[in-house]
């Protein structure tokens, strides 16, 4: 064996190439043209080295795995908002609305009126600060609302319209029923919801896309829950006008202790916005507005607490809702509004309720639409737990 330095040392790749071994002789010609042929080929040290490099080269190629990007991300996966059904149709978050409006014949106004609202909305000088504390009258959280909701002698809206009101009134108590018997440790107060104003296809006469339910209608169930000693809430689908010219359309019926107050965001329509093309929405800050109103009008009348009942199933119906707040003197209730599953509901319930809860809770269960209707103890199990139900 040659002595030498050791391969790949700097020794020996500084060291001269040593002197090449004297070759066989062939023919001179065939000689000269085998040094011709292989002349471009590296030298011996050099031909190692080429060898060495792409093995180290083939190698980590078999080692990547496959499909690999290397700047490979992971996107976080967002939860959807449920998919809904409302009449007949899944509702996501940026469809359009897909409920018929066409519920009462429109038989007055070409739609070229001005809206009937005032140039500025009124506005409440209010001192939270100053609020008076809650009333013993209250009614929440000591005691679960249950109420039926619809319009009079429609069908088509809900419960409310599909019975006269005596048997109405059976038919809600034992319902109520069911309740306290899954839950007796609170009681269950029974309620009416009554559409006020309620949203339309075509703009009327003052251009406002709403019908207003007939004064003597309002009486007339102010008279009927009044004598019966059940509460009544009535229900704003806002249209075009403004929150505070509806709520303040009303102030007659709410100066009454027993009678409550609803917003319906999916029909409050801006412009452009037509009931049943668009899903509405409420601002924050009109909800805040009509909170300070009824607070400030059961301190001037001395009555308990009101109850504002907002509507909700979208997260967009209720524009920075992050803003809203309790506010003394009148109990806030947002209402999971959607309809669908009881897997959809639980879905929609935490979306729209259990990650954002700011006072009351509320559900709606539809007795057509939900299949298979969700029974009181599904209800109850629902967190946060309702502490008012509603059914249409």
């Amino acid at each position: 064996m040659n002595e030498g330095p050791k391969p790949f040392s700097t020794e020996w790749l500084h060291a001269p190439a040593p002197p090449p071994e004297p070759r066989k002789r062939w023919n001179k010609r065939v000689n000269e043209r085998l040094v011709s042929a292989l002349s471009w080929l590296p030298g011996a040290r050099a031909a190692t080295l080429l060898t060495v490099l792409m093995f180290v080269v083939f190698a980590s190629f078999l080692g990547r795995p496959a499909n690999h990007t290397p700047e490979q991300t992971v996107a976080a996966v967002q939860t959807p908002v449920p998919n809904l059904v409302f009449n007949d149709h899944p509702v996501q978050e940026d469809d359009e609305a897909s409920i018929s409006t066409d519920r009462i014949t429109v038989t007055e106004g070409d739609g070229s009126g001005p809206l009937s609202t005032p140039t500025e909305e009124p506005k409440l000088s209010l001192d939270l600060a100053s609020q008076p504390e809650v009333h013993d009258g209250s009614l929440l959280p000591k005691n679960r609302i249950l109420l039926f909701y619809g319009f009079p002698g429609d069908a088509n809206m809900g419960i409310l319209g599909e019975y006269d009101n005596q048997r109405l009134l059976e038919m809600l108590r034992e319902q109520a029923a069911e309740y306290e018997a899954a839950d007796p440790s609170r009681p269950v107060l029974i309620a009416f919801e009554v559409i006020a104003s309620v949203a339309q296809p075509e703009p009327m006469g003052d251009g406002s896309y709403l019908l207003d339910a007939p004064s003597t209608t309002l009486d007339s169930y102010t008279e009927f829950t009044a004598a019966n000693d059940i509460l009544l809430f009535f229900d704003l689908q806002i249209g075009r006008r403004t929150v505070q010219t509806e709520v303040e359309g009303l102030r007659r019926w709410l100066e009454y202790e027993h009678v409550h107050l609803a917003l319906d965001p999916e029909f409050a329509m801006g412009p452009g916005e037509v009931p049943g093309d668009h899903i509405g929405s409420v601002k924050a800050e009109d909800i805040t507005w009509t909170q300070q109103y009824l607070a400030d009008l059961t301190a001037s009348a001395g009555l308990p607490p009101k109850v504002l009942i907002v509507h909700q199933f979208t997260e967009s119906m209720i524009t920075e809702k992050d803003t809203l707040a309790p506010v003394p003197g009148v109990q806030l209730v947002v209402e999971f509004d959607g309809w669908g599953s009881p897997d959809l509901k639980r879905s929609g319930y935490a979306v729209t309720i259990a990650n954002m809860p700011i006072e009351y809770n509320g559900i709606k269960l539809f007795y057509k639409q939900d299949q298979p209707l969700m029974t009181p103890q599904d209800v109850l199990d629902l967190s946060p737990v309702p502490d008012l139900i509603i059914y249409q």
